[in-house]
């Protein structure tokens, strides 16, 4: 608890099963004179992302983060941070039925793969493959799979050709996972023209999240799935994708980041032109100047405000778009968090000699590490 909004009470954050949620707050005790504020969390800037144990309070006061309690007002500000750079999320006038449409389905002696549709908001439908486990006695785990930048997009994932090392929507249904392995916008069989949309959506980013979150409607909407035992896993794009993801929505219990991530100070030497197409998030270059420093988050924050969750990454040693120097810093700053939150063990990382892949051993590893958050809970 904490006075989020500078009105002089208490207001109280508590998570919910898709995101934190700020109370109704009834002014119990506050100071009439002063205005209630927004009923959203305010953004708060931060100098210095890498530092996870300071807070700071509405009058731009800093306090050391000693608790959780102190932890949940630092991460109300990371997610309020990240909508600067990507756009605020959509509400939940934009939660329309999901009118799950089947158009093709094919077996494989392990499951079935069926080829769906899924309405995302009103007016724009979602391609995925939906891969169902053969013989299931009891609803089971389930796994959101988000693809890398390739051109068969969800198709690879799924099994369906492009490159073995990118099939572990394949794998993991294989293993009696329920998988959902969707189109990014603008890949695969998913056109969608950013600019046009950006009345809706300030950037790719962004528009991934909310379907991304809707995938995981659809996945609570199956009766072969358990929804309390659901993950993520995405190399690449899918990577940092499936972070972003897990940040905005707590039903995401487990997350395989595979070359997904670096502090943006170590990405290309701090040049963040490549986080600025329309597909991810063009306001680092038009407001932010691609420059670090002015960012308004970075990955320090994307990892702790998932934390105490489970997270698995794959850092490659010779990853040449995502310096491992920068990764390391990261998740040595994020342990901590995972520590006063009572996480430790749920956050896993492998530093494998190769470069931007996803190898058959990581991927065993992962898998064995998945079985233990999600099948073993």
């Amino acid at each position: 608890m904490a006075d989020l909004d500078g009105d002089g009470d208490l207001d109280v954050v508590c998570p919910g099963r898709s995101g934190l949620f700020w109370l109704e707050n009834l002014r119990l005790g506050a100071d009439p004179s002063i205005r209630p504020g927004p009923r959203t969390i305010p953004p708060v800037t931060y100098e210095d992302h890498s530092k996870l144990f300071v807070y700071k309070d509405p009058q731009g006061h800093k306090h050391p983060v000693q608790t959780p309690a102190d932890w949940a007002i630092r991460r109300s500000h990371i997610l309020a941070n990240m909508q600067l750079a990507m756009g605020p999320l959509p509400d939940s006038s934009q939660r329309v039925p999901l009118d799950v449409q089947v158009l093709v389905e094919e077996e494989t002696p392990q499951y079935i793969r069926r080829k769906i549709t899924f309405v995302a908001e009103p007016g724009d439908r979602v391609p995925a493959w939906l891969l169902i486990p053969k013989n299931l006695k009891k609803p089971a785990p389930a796994m959101l799979c988000l693809h890398p930048t390739y051109r068969l997009a969800k198709d690879e994932v799924a099994g369906r050709g492009g490159r073995p090392t990118r099939q572990y929507g394949h794998e993991l249904a294989a293993r009696g996972y329920v998988c959902l392995v969707p189109d990014y916008p603008s890949f695969g069989e998913y056109s969608y023209d950013f600019r046009a949309h950006r009345d809706r959506y300030a950037s790719g980013s962004m528009k991934a999240i909310w379907n991304n979150i809707r995938a995981v409607d659809v996945l609570e909407s199956l009766p072969e799935v358990n929804w309390d035992r659901i993950g993520c896993i995405g190399h690449s794009l899918g990577g940092h994708n499936a972070l972003f993801t897990a940040v905005f929505d707590l039903r995401i219990k487990a997350v395989i980041t595979s070359c997904g991530f670096t502090a943006f100070h170590h990405y290309y030497g701090g040049n963040l032109n490549g986080w600025t197409s329309d597909r991810y998030m063009p306001r680092i270059r038009d407001v932010y100047q691609s420059d670090p420093d002015k960012v308004p988050f970075d990955f320090y924050e994307v990892l702790a405000a998932i934390a105490p969750r489970a997270i698995f990454v794959n850092a490659p040693l010779h990853d040449g778009n995502f310096d491992v120097e920068g990764v390391r810093k990261v998740i040595d700053r994020v342990r901590l968090v995972y520590r006063l939150l009572g996480g430790n063990g749920r956050l896993r990382v492998v530093y494998p000699d190769c470069a931007h892949d996803f190898p058959d051993e990581v991927r065993q590893k992962a898998y064995e590490w998945l079985d233990r958050m999600l099948k073993q809970r």
